[in-house]
C-alpha cells in the first residue's frame, strides 16, 4: 500500500513537472526557457526536475519510452502466420493522440507542443536519435528472431524501412497541423498516406519474416 502511494505520489510530481514545462515551452519556446524556471514554476528544485528528466529534451519526450515497447510488443507478439509488415501497419495505424479523438482543448495543447517542437533544432535533434534507437531495438529483435548475426542487413534495412514510415507521417502530421488542420481532416490524412506507404512496403517486405505457426 505504502508502495503504491509512494509511486502514486512520484508519478504525480513527473506530470507537474511535464505539464510545467509544456506550457512555458508553448508559450515562450524551448529554447527560450531554463531548467531552473521549470523547477521555480513547479515549486521543485532543480535536482528534482533532473531526477525525473535526465536531460532538458526528455521534458518533451519523456513518453516515448513506452511507445517504443508498444511498438516491439506489438511486432513481437504477432500471431503465427502475420509478417513484421503485418503487425507493423496495425502498429501505425492505430489513432493516438491528436488522431485518436475529437476533444478541442487536446487539439490544440498538441498543436502548441507540435509547433513548440519544429521551432527548435535540439529537440528535432533528440527525436532524430530517439528514432534512431527505435531503429537498432527494432533490428536488433528481428535478427534474433530469424536467427541472423546481430549486424545482419536485410534485419536492419526491415527496420529502417518501417521506422522511416512511422517518421515519415509524424513528419508530415506535424506539417498539416502547423497549418491548422484539426481532427477528424487531420486522421484521414495521415491515414491515407499511411496506406501509400505500407502498399509500398508490401511489394518488397510483405514476405519478409512471417511468423512460423
Amino acid at each position: 500500500m505504502a508502495t503504491g502511494l509512494r509511486e502514486r505520489k512520484k508519478a504525480q510530481t513527473r506530470e507537474l513537472i511535464a505539464e510545467t514545462a509544456r506550457r512555458l515551452f508553448a508559450e515562450r519556446g524551448f529554447e527560450r526557457v531554463s531548467v531552473a524556471e521549470i523547477a521555480r514554476e513547479a515549486d521543485v528544485s532543480e535536482k528534482t526536475v533532473f531526477n525525473y528528466f535526465p536531460t532538458k529534451e526528455d521534458l518533451v519526450y519523456w513518453r516515448l519510452e513506452s511507445f517504443e515497447q508498444e511498438l516491439l510488443d506489438t511486432v513481437r507478439d504477432r500471431a503465427p502466420g502475420e509478417s513484421v509488415l503485418e503487425a507493423f501497419g496495425r502498429f501505425v495505424r492505430r489513432p493516438r493522440g491528436m488522431l485518436g479523438r475529437y476533444d478541442p482543448e487536446m487539439q490544440e495543447r498538441l498543436a502548441a507542443l507540435t509547433r513548440t517542437i519544429v521551432e527548435s533544432p535540439s529537440l528535432l535533434a533528440r527525436e532524430q536519435q530517439v528514432f534512431e534507437g527505435y531503429t537498432a531495438s527494432l533490428a536488433a529483435m528481428l535478427a534474433e528472431e530469424t536467427g541472423a548475426p546481430p549486424d545482419d542487413v536485410q534485419s536492419w534495412v526491415a527496420a529502417t524501412a518501417l521506422i522511416g514510415v512511422h517518421r515519415r507521417l509524424v513528419d508530415f502530421a506535424r506539417a498539416r497541423i502547423v497549418t491548422g488542420v484539426r481532427h477528424p481532416r487531420i486522421a484521414d490524412e495521415v491515414s491515407e498516406q499511411a496506406e501509400r506507404a505500407l502498399a509500398l512496403l508490401a511489394d518488397g517486405l510483405g514476405g519478409y519474416a512471417v511468423k512460423e505457426p
